[in-house]
Formats: structure tokens, C-alpha cells, sequence
């Protein structure tokens, strides 16, 4: 196993177009990294880069200490010291499975002895154990992904990578065999780049994931740090389906502009300060609106009127929401409940300057306690004590629900509210189609825009946000 690192790394085609721009990241040796991102984000380009597909036109890349790729170099494929598996299995249907598997030892001039106990060894490894003498043909779809895993596996790569190795599989063999995959990199210390589409799958088994879109770096993180730590705007939408608000923070509440929503600033949680402020998706009443390029301005940029609320995006996650029944509704007496995980953070906020940054809104006034310290499943969360006063939080409209969708753990319910619709998960209780519900926010990330609008990036953001 070896490292990989990818220096000041770009990708340009010949018509001009942008495939990799400047990409700083390093794959620690034994890391299990997953790339995600929307179709045409680099992900794949930036696998291929790595693999000796494709050569950069700016940058280098290593492999351990090795550099394989910059301008004008390129180590050959096959001296790259790679495991592939791609999403179509590529198993040879003229050859068994154990001819299939030895077939890269025996390029490398292996003897046949050696053949035999290392094709035995990766069988066993893989949940294949005596299977060799069969063909392709008596396999199914996973027996033969498994395959081509241990033909990728079987000559110990310095890296595996994987271009959504396991997307063409049914549920459940797919999460059967994810389990596997990630047991057998951590058993054999395998450094793994795996790209895939399916967010779930990268959360689930990656130690660490790499945001990409437009070509660009977007976040680097464990995926408890991504879900709750979102870089940008665009991260918390793309991997935490956050619904995007546009609105002001002012004396201790954040009040959204096109919902009748005000949510106290102690629930409320800064985005990073060094947040890319670009390349996002807002919320509005005829959908998503178009992403901007990215930028690397952030919040800090330009100078802060501290007389003036401060203006920018608040992040939801579907489970982020609270819905209760509207009394005379039906629902059920769990109404209101939500998921573990989402208890807001709570702190007094009557005190809060309107003006600042958004540190100042939403950490300057006095905390004691979170709302509930119950970390079980179906956990009750409630207002905290130090909320403003009922009074002071103007109440919300009802919304209405327009699907709900059952789930072992959470019911998925889609919901119009004055005009726009959002995705909200419920625990314990599953709201009705048509029935009216209002509804709260448990937490929140807070994005700011400049409130003069004094950089590109922040005008820019202004003109898509709902």
C-alpha cells in the first residue's frame, strides 16, 4: 500500500474545457477515500488522472514518493503499481474464475505454484472459497463483481481504486457486499480511492470523503464532519439535502424571507469561516436555481456594517425540521417528535447584537444547556430554556403535506409552504398526505452574505438566493 497525493493538480482538454482545476489532496496510506460530487464535478476525471488515463496539463501526481504524472510524464498503466475494479464487472466468460483471477500474476511471470496458493487466498478472502473451477456464466451478478475485486486485489496494489465498482448491484447484495469491501481493506491495510454517485455508500464506508464540483475541490472530511460541518452551501444541499433559506439575523433570530419561519439564534450553528461561498443550490418557488462558479471568498471579506442585520443562507437537513400536526388534523400523539442526532443547540439569544459577523449573532449570548441530553433512538427534543420567550418567535403558517413516505427508521414527507416545497423527515409519527402541519427548525447552519454586498461572491449568491 502506498500513498497518494495529488499537487496543484489541473486538467484542461483540448477544446478548452475544464476538467481538474489546481487540486491539492493527499490519500494517506491505508485511507479508505471516497470522491463524490454531481455528474461532471471531476471525480472521474480525477480518478483517471491518477490511473494513467489521462495526463495533466498542470501539477503533479505521486504515488508513495514516486511523482507517475505531470506535464509531459506519464508511468505507464501497468507500472503504476494498480488494482481497478469498474462498474461492469470485466470478467473473462471463456475463463474460469480461478483463471481469471491468476491472470495478472501470470503476466507478472509468476510460477504456477504461487498462482494456485495466491488465487486460493483471495478466494477465501472474498467469500469465494471453492468456487474457482466455475465460469462466469454459473456466477451472479455480485459472485462475479467479487471476481473481478480479487483479480484486482490478488497481486497486493500499491492502490485500488474503484469507479463505481458497486452501482450496478441490487439492494441487498449491494450493502452485503459494501460491509465486505471495507472489512477487506482494513484487513489487508488497502490505500482505496473509490468514486461513486451514491452518497450513502460513501458515507457508510469511507474514512474520509472529497467534495468535488466544477473540477474544484469543495470539502475534504469525515463524514460526520461533512454532515455537520459543512463547508459551503453547496456541500450541506449536495450531501445533507439541506434546504437552502435565504433571510436576516437580527436580535437573536433568524427570520427567513419567503416562509413565515423565525428560528432563535441559539439553534443555529456558524458555517465555516473559511466557506466557499459559491457553487450552490437555493431553494426557490420554481426549484433549484442555477450554481455559481466557486470562489474562495468567505464571510470575513470586506468590511461588516455592525449596525445592520446580517444577511445569508441557513442550511436544514430534512430531519432538521419539526413538524406537529395542526390541531383538528389527524396525527398521531408522537406528533412533534423528532430523530436522535437533531436536538438544537441552545443558548439565550435575546441579548444578540443585530449587527456583526455571524460569530457575534450566534455565540455572544449566555448558554447553559442543550434542550435534551437523550442520544437514543427516538430521542424527544424540545424548545431549550434559554429560546427567547414564545412570545418574541413569531408563529409559522401551516403547511401543508403533500407525500409521506414510509422508512424503518424515519417516514420521508414532502411539504408546500407558501409556495415552495421541502423535504422533511419525521420519527415515531408519519404525517398524512394533505394534512396540515406546522412547522419548526431544530438547527441550522448559517451562511452569511456580505450585508453591503461588497464582494463578487456575495453579490453573485444575492441574485440566486430565494
Amino acid at each position: 500500500m502506498a500513498s497518494v497525493t495529488f499537487r496543484h493538480t489541473s486538467v484542461t482538454y483540448p477544446d478548452g474545457s475544464l476538467g481538474l482545476a489546481d487540486i491539492g489532496l493527499e490519500v494517506r496510506e491505508g485511507e479508505f477515500m471516497a470522491l463524490i460530487g454531481p455528474s461532471g464535478s471531476g471525480k472521474t476525471t480525477l480518478l483517471r488522472t491518477l490511473a494513467g488515463f489521462i495526463t495533466p496539463s498542470q501539477g503533479e501526481v505521486l504515488i508513495g514518493d514516486e511523482v507517475v504524472a505531470a506535464p509531459g510524464r506519464s508511468v505507464p498503466v501497468e507500472r503504476r503499481g494498480l488494482g481497478m475494479v469498474f462498474q461492469q464487472h470485466a470478467v473473462w466468460p471463456h475463463m474460469s474464475v480461478e483463471q481469471n483471477i491468476a491472470y495478472p500474476l501470470k503476466l507478472a511471470g509468476a510460477g504456477r505454484a504461487e498462482r494456485r496458493a495466491r488465487v486460493a487466498e483471495v478466494l477465501e478472502l472474498v467469500g469465494l472459497g471453492g468456487f474457482g473451477s466455475r465460469r462466469p456464466s454459473q456466477l451472479s451478478g455480485g459472485q462475479r463483481q467479487r471476481v473481478a475485486l480479487a483479480r484486482a486485489i490478488v497481486r497486493k496494489p500499491r492502490v485500488l481504486l474503484l469507479d463505481e465498482a458497486l452501482s450496478a448491484l441490487d439492494e441487498p447484495l449491494r450493502a452485503d457486499l459494501r460491509a465486505q469491501l471495507q472489512a477487506m481493506s482494513k484487513q489487508l491495510g488497502l490505500t482505496v480511492v473509490h468514486v461513486t454517485h451514491d452518497r450513502s455508500e460513501a458515507l457508510a464506508i469511507a474514512d474520509r470523503i472529497a467534495v468535488l464540483d466544477g473540477g474544484r475541490l469543495q470539502q475534504i472530511g469525515a463524514p460526520d464532519e461533512l454532515i455537520e460541518r459543512p463547508a459551503s452551501p453547496f456541500v450541506a444541499r449536495f450531501l445533507g439535502d439541506a434546504t437552502l433559506l435565504r433571510g436576516r439575523l437580527e436580535n437573536g433570530l433568524f427570520h427567513a424571507e419567503q416562509v413565515p419561519l423565525a428560528v432563535p439564534a441559539a439553534r443555529i450553528t456558524p458555517g465555516a469561516p473559511d466557506s466557499t461561498q459559491a457553487s450552490m443550490d437555493v431553494t426557490s418557488a420554481s426549484g433549484p436555481a442555477s450554481r455559481g462558479p466557486a470562489s474562495s471568498s468567505s464571510a470575513a471579506d470586506g468590511p461588516v456594517n455592525r449596525n445592520a442585520p446580517l444577511t445569508g443562507l441557513l442550511a436544514v437537513r430534512p430531519e432538521q425540521f419539526r413538524l406537529t400536526a395542526v390541531e383538528g388534523s389527524p396525527a398521531d400523539d408522537a406528533a412533534g417528535e423528532t430523530p436522535a442526532g437533531t436536538s438544537p443547540v441552545n443558548g439565550g439569544a435575546g441579548n444578540t447584537p443585530s449587527g456583526g459577523n455571524a460569530a457575534d449573532h450566534l455565540t455572544n449570548a449566555p448558554s447553559s444547556r442543550d434542550a435534551s441530553t437523550a442520544t437514543g433512538p427516538g430521542a424527544r427534543v424540545t424548545s431549550g430554556d434559554d429560546d427567547p420567550p414564545p412570545a418574541l418567535i413569531p408563529a409559522s403558517a401551516p403547511a401543508r403535506v403533500l407525500s409521506s413516505l414510509y422508512g424503518r427508521h424515519s417516514c420521508s414527507a414532502r411539504i408546500e409552504w407558501s409556495g415552495l416545497e421541502f423535504s422533511c423527515e419525521t420519527a415515531l409519527w408519519r404525517p398524512q398526505p394533505g394534512q396540515a402541519v406546522r412547522v419548526d427548525v431544530t438547527a441550522g447552519t448559517f451562511y452569511p452574505l456580505s450585508a453591503a454586498g461588497s464582494t463578487p461572491a456575495a453579490r453573485q449568491e444575492g441574485e440566486h438566493a430565494a
